[in-house]
């Protein structure tokens, strides 16, 4: 008896272990695919597809069919929330991945403006709202997974964050292609042929991380629902219905560290080089660097978290991005290529301080009858309040304000809402994470089976 409890506790430790290793994986996979997008919106997408406008108008048209993504992440986030909490995480997240990268491919056999005129333009639209549904339903249950295995362990601020671990893995991985593709031709071989090569590569991706989730098991939080009758029938309507004001919180603290992201990793490369006139190659890199960095360090907040408490560490973080938000630009403008690095990856170390403890502080907010639904909700509305319309927000800043300040502005402004919001958000950090589930507890042997 003894040694079958022993048995089966390795066997819950290994499968814990797995199932965040896959969360981090599988959104690695399903980040590279948004980045890939993202980057080239920002840089060539303006010339492929919308080469009748001049160069501004092409760039916010190319930045639009990146919004368009955004924009429909919270329909993604209703659909998988429902099925994720209703039919359970595992067979959910194998759909996002799929949805996402199948659509990802199709994006790089669609043809230019050259070749098929404005049905090009339409096209990367319909495949982008396709990504944009994948991603929508791929946080909440990367993080539903992460968490609930990680309560094992009484650690789920480190393995929450590494669902976000992916993020940083995903954009890395991202540039190191493009770094690799770019120094394969000219710039005409890339705009001609090259640009598809990031594109095509997800299918070997896809297939690593549909291998990888196959393999996880359902989380113990959904296995109890089942076996008590705890499982709801319409999740999304009891979530929109009872959990409401958590909803439009965590809407609230993403606002910041949503919108900053994408300032720091896509708006950056239209900027640096269409304004300030500085290398690809030298923005590239620091990205590049930048991601290493942050590999570590959004490891390291959400372990903090652990420590000192979600709440704490958010709001320390989003106080931190509003005062960082004015040097980071004239560190940016001063055009030297050591404070250009620098800036750079001080963006994403202080991204980090309220992205690493996020998914724990947003997952805790809701029971697990509701989690999927709500931590998927609440994060991708954000999408369209925040992360989405920050580049182009930011391209309109630029253009008609003339200087980069307004800019910051507006992001010092977004994480000071983030940083009230977190206020009155609950800290759940040492509090029991499935107490809306009855306490008696499944065998280990049945969670396993």
């Amino acid at each position: 008896m003894m040694e079958q409890e022993y048995r089966t506790d390795q066997d819950t430790k290994r499968n814990a272990n797995r199932a965040i290793f896959a969360s981090a994986i599988g959104s690695m996979i399903e980040w590279y695919d948004f980045y890939i997008y993202g980057l080239m919106a920002a840089t060539i997408f303006g010339k492929l597809f919308f080469p009748q406008a001049n160069a501004y108008s092409a760039t916010l048209l190319a930045l639009s069919t990146f919004f368009v993504g955004f924009a429909i992440r919270p329909v993604g986030a209703v659909i998988f929330g429902h099925f994720g909490d209703r039919l359970g995480r595992k067979a959910t997240l194998v759909a996002t991945l799929l949805l996402m990268g199948v659509s990802t491919v199709l994006i790089g056999l669609v043809p230019t403006y050259d070749q098929i005129g404005v049905w090009g333009a339409v096209a990367i639209t319909i495949l982008r709202t396709l990504q944009g549904l994948g991603v929508g339903g791929e946080w909440g249950g990367a993080v539903a997974v992460a968490t609930e295995w990680g309560t094992l362990n009484k650690s789920r601020g480190f393995a929450g964050s590494w669902a976000q671990f992916g993020s940083p893995l995903g954009l890395l991985t991202a540039l190191l292609v493009l770094t690799a593709v770019n120094s394969f031709g000219s710039s005409a071989w890339f705009e001609t042929i090259g640009w598809r090569i990031p594109f095509l590569v997800s299918v070997v991706l896809i297939g690593i991380g549909f291998w990888i989730r196959l393999g996880i098991l359902e989380t113990m939080a959904f296995k109890n629902m089942e076996a008590k009758g705890t499982v709801e029938k319409a999740p999304v309507a009891v979530a929109i219905k009872h959990y409401w004001r958590e909803i439009l919180l965590i809407c609230g603290i993403r606002s910041g560290q949503h919108a900053a992201f994408y300032l720091f990793s896509t708006f950056v490369l239209s900027y640096g080089v269409g304004t300030l006139h500085l290398s690809r190659d030298l923005l590239f890199n620091a990205l590049l660097l930048a991601c290493f960095v942050s590999l570590g360090t959004v490891l390291f907040f959400g372990h903090l978290s652990d420590r000192i408490g979600r709440r704490t560490m958010y709001i320390i973080g989003a106080v931190t991005l509003a005062i960082f938000a004015f040097p980071y630009y004239a560190m940016l403008e001063t055009g030297s290529p050591v404070i250009v690095v620098i800036a750079i990856v001080l963006s994403l170390v202080v991204h980090d301080m309220s992205y690493g403890p996020q998914p724990a502080f947003v997952a805790e907010a809701f029971p697990p009858h509701v989690r999927y639904s709500g931590s998927s909700l609440g994060y991708q509305l954000s999408s369209l309040t925040a992360g989405g319309p920050a580049p182009l927000i930011a391209t309109w800043l630029l253009h008609d304000f003339g200087t980069i300040y307004a800019v910051s502005i507006y992001l010092a402004g977004l994480a000071i809402i983030a940083a009230i919001c977190a206020i009155f958000v609950p800290d759940k950090y040492r509090t029991n994470y499935n107490s809306a589930v009855p306490s008696e507890k499944l065998s280990q042997a049945e969670v396993i089976a």
